[in-house]
């Protein structure tokens, strides 16, 4: 038994997550240095990091290396990324304005999510991600990586930064959706518990 724990923990698809939760540091501290190359910087990191999000999942489920560290693992992992990103383009000015409310609508949603979930875990009762779900989750690091660039490569694409506002507001619609699926999903059960 503790072979196989030790085994799930050093699988590759756990590793890719714990890659993806070093990179939040890394990714952060590119914003305090001046400069374009920074900015390109925190982009690499930023898409490296969503490539994981994908393969960590998929090589887990195709090489049956599923396991509770990743299950637990993978979504923590996802929200110290967004999060992260949004924070600092907040600060920095990149997200400002309405904008702003966008990123409280999504940050906002994936706390109310995982506080559900959580209750429902207790409950046994599982809420399955919905395609939709999935799409959102690609519209948002869609926004989140254009806006992460913009600054550096809008000399040469004007436009960028309002293309990344807009798949900002188009993931914080399907956000405000998709969390009210879950949470008419688990109703029911948290009346049942009141």
């Amino acid at each position: 038994m503790e072979t196989m724990q030790t085994t799930h923990a050093t699988s590759l698809p756990n590793i890719l997550t714990y890659g993806r939760i070093v990179a939040v540091p890394l990714l952060v501290a590119c914003f305090y240095f001046p400069g374009e190359t920074f900015r390109l910087i925190a982009l690499g990191l930023f898409i490296a990091a969503a490539v994981t999000d994908f393969f960590d999942g998929y090589l887990a489920r195709a090489w049956h290396q599923q396991s509770a560290l990743g299950r637990m693992l993978d979504p923590i992992a996802d929200k110290l990324l967004v999060a992260a990103c949004l924070m600092m383009m907040a600060a920095d000015g990149t997200i400002r304005g309405w904008s702003m409310l966008a990123a409280v609508i999504i940050l906002a949603r994936e706390i109310l999510v995982s506080g559900l979930r959580e209750f429902l875990a207790e409950l046994r009762v599982s809420v399955p991600v919905t395609k939709l779900s999935k799409w959102k989750t690609t519209v948002q690091l869609v926004a989140i990586g254009v806006l992460l660039g913009a600054p550096a490569i809008e000399p040469i694409l004007p436009g960028l930064t309002m293309t990344g506002i807009t798949c900002l507001w188009i993931a914080a619609l399907l956000t405000l959706y998709t969390g009210f699926d879950y949470f008419r999903a688990g109703i029911s059960h948290l009346l049942k518990e009141a």
